[in-house]
């Protein structure tokens, strides 16, 4: 035992001190040096290695009620996190094995062994877990084929298609039979790379020109399916577009997070009742019943190389809050992950 390496008595991890009006701001998070808690019975202390930013946890960053809790004030905040066991107070968990779980924004998680799930390093890199074979890419599975029951033979429009949820839509769409997938991205190499890598049929940069005019051009045919990231004059539009039975899955609305004030809702919503159209919002967390297939067929793809993923990879935990604001900026292609 004597050889045993000493375990942290103490980790970085990060507060927020006050809920933002606005865009967030660097004074109102904190990242400090906690003391570490050993594992207690049935617990883990794992030492994390790869941390996720994602859009939502802006709505956690306000008191607003909403489908998660609000953030504590003056304590660690969470997300998801891939990392390696250092100890282990629990049956079945040995140090050396690999977790995914949710304690992330920190450097040291210690958890219940029971709220994380072991990974294979060797099977997928362990980033991809929090990307393209994780929560990010089930919401993309799910919110396609389940949400907006994508059918073979329908046209597809998804917005923020360069980010880590819609550049998978627009390629599960492709694999599964679309007629034409067209996508919105915020620069003209997103463009390109929509067209060129994923295979989108068509794309266009939201800021060159009216999204109702760009969506028109792009889709003279219409389109049956609207995966949404984005809201505002995406929603407009697409429902300006959406055909006879044509279903729109509400995934995030990453226009109008930061807003102060509410943001007009789309005018044309009349175009539901003769297009007969539906619009309905999910949450990946009602659809983990799928995360078994999901993972058989997606899994199948990345390793064939048939889906093609990107990640964005940021440094150091104390550059954390940089990336989560980056990916309110859009600066992220695919997925946005903090490499500790």
């Amino acid at each position: 035992m004597s050889d045993a390496p000493a375990l942290p008595t103490t980790g970085r991890e990060w507060h927020l001190l006050s809920r933002p009006v606005g865009w967030p701001k660097p004074e109102d998070f904190d990242l400090v040096e906690a003391e570490v808690r050993q594992p207690g019975p049935g617990e883990v202390l794992v030492r994390n290695v790869y941390l996720s930013v994602d859009p939502y946890m802006r709505g956690r960053m306000s008191a607003a009620k909403s489908y998660a809790a609000p953030y504590d004030l003056n304590a660690p905040m969470t997300g998801g996190a891939v990392g390696e066991v250092v100890a282990s107070n629990a049956e079945g968990v040995e140090p050396g094995d690999h977790l995914l779980h949710s304690d992330g924004w920190r450097e040291y998680a210690t958890l219940e062994a029971g709220k994380a799930a072991k990974v294979d390093p060797d099977a997928a890199p362990l980033s991809t877990y929090l990307g393209v074979l994780g929560m990010t890419g089930l919401t993309a599975y799910a919110g396609l084929l389940r949400v907006a029951s994508f059918k073979e033979g329908d046209a597809v429009f998804v917005s923020g298609a360069a980010g880590a949820v819609g550049s998978q839509v627009g390629q599960i769409a492709k694999l599964k039979g679309a007629s034409r997938v067209i996508g919105s991205a915020g620069s003209d190499e997103k463009v390109e790379l929509l067209k060129k890598e994923y295979g989108f049929d068509a794309a266009f940069n939201y800021k060159a020109g009216p999204v109702r005019e760009q969506l028109k051009e792009a889709a003279p045919d219409g389109v049956d399916v609207y995966f949404d990231n984005v809201g505002g004059d995406h929603l407009e539009a697409a429902v300006g577009r959406l055909n006879l039975g044509g279903r729109i899955a509400v995934c995030g609305m990453i226009s109008g997070y930061n807003d102060t004030e509410p943001a007009p809702g789309p005018r044309n919503l009349m175009r539901l009742i003769a297009t007969r159209g539906r619009i309905e919002g999910f949450l990946v967390g009602d659809h983990y019943d799928l995360r078994p297939q999901f993972v058989e067929e997606v899994g199948s793809w990345v390793r064939s190389g048939e889906l093609k993923y990107r990640e964005t990879v940021v440094e150091g935990l104390e550059n954390t809050l940089e990336a989560f604001l980056g990916v309110l900026r859009g600066d992220n292609t695919g997925k946005m992950i903090v490499k500790l």
